[in-house]
């Protein structure tokens, strides 16, 4: 492994770096690399590892550097076309399933397919559609559900388009969304891993952050089902604005702000009033 910790050498933590994605790429604990002898490392994978801590030495994320991610019960690929999934959206998937878990589920701005295929693993639900304006992340959608094809629960669907319009007459009990909502004007403020690797139209909106998310309250009681759930992770800036959009809107209840791990405020959540 002292290659690969080589490959690495300028960031912080090297031998943690490279051990990380050693086991990204094994599939095993991330403490499983600091037990093992590097000589039961097949010779595909420590050449893959050494190719991956290459691109870590130029700041790419650990993530894109290994092509996976975790998420939930999940490993995901992902790459420069979808956002790297993070524990907040875990949380929001958690929250979700212990308020809605049968149904139809409609996930906006999917990318990778995290929240859409958690749904459909974790839930009961009878079927999850997933929207999201990009192909290329579509493309990586697909290609998670093809690997989970023989554990989902449920049938999932993506379908290209703005938020919610490609969803045409179908109703769902719940909408989920990690939708874009960094305003353009903030996006200097973010981590150089962040803004300078990750895809800006998933990242990003107009009207100071807030066009997409505003957008999705907008039009999502016409496409939930009476007493159905909408839930948004949104800017921590920002929540107590969504929240008062739902309730300006005058088409939804029992609206409520719930934080994060770390104690900001992190999710919106609402139900359509009968």
């Amino acid at each position: 492994m002292s290659a690969i910790i080589s490959s690495v050498a300028y960031q912080p933590d090297a031998a943690a770096d490279a051990r990380e994605i050693l086991a990204y790429l094994l599939d095993v604990p991330r403490s499983w690399p600091a037990t093992h002898a590097p000589n039961v490392v097949s010779k595909d994978v420590y050449s893959r590892a050494l190719m991956a801590a290459e691109k870590r030495a130029h700041g790419a994320p650990i993530q894109y550097c290994a092509g996976l991610a975790a998420f939930r019960n999940l490993t995901l690929e992902v790459d420069g076309r979808v956002l790297i999934p993070r524990p907040e959206t875990e949380m929001l998937v958690e929250e979700v399933l212990s308020r809605v878990n049968t149904g139809v589920a409609f996930d906006i701005c999917t990318g990778s397919g995290a929240i859409a295929l958690a749904l459909a693993t974790e839930g009961k639900f009878d079927s999850v559609i997933a929207t999201d304006i990009s192909s290329d992340a579509l493309q990586v959608a697909e290609a998670n559900k093809r690997k989970y094809t023989a554990t989902l629960a449920a049938p999932v669907e993506f379908v290209e388009g703005s938020a919610l319009a490609p969803i045409g007459e179908r109703r769902a009990n719940v909408i989920v969304s990690n939708p874009p909502y960094i305003a353009f004007s903030e996006l200097f403020t973010l981590d150089e891993s962040v803004r300078d690797w990750e895809p800006s139209v998933a990242l990003l909106a107009g009207d100071n952050g807030m066009a997409v998310i505003a957008d999705i309250v907008a039009t999502a009681p016409d496409y939930i089902e009476d007493g159905g759930l909408l839930a948004l992770e949104v800017d921590t800036r920002r929540a107590a604005l969504v929240a008062e959009l739902a309730a300006a809107n005058g088409r939804y209840r029992d609206i409520s702000i719930l934080p994060d791990l770390t104690g900001r405020d992190r999710f919106v959540f609402a139900r359509k009033a009968y």
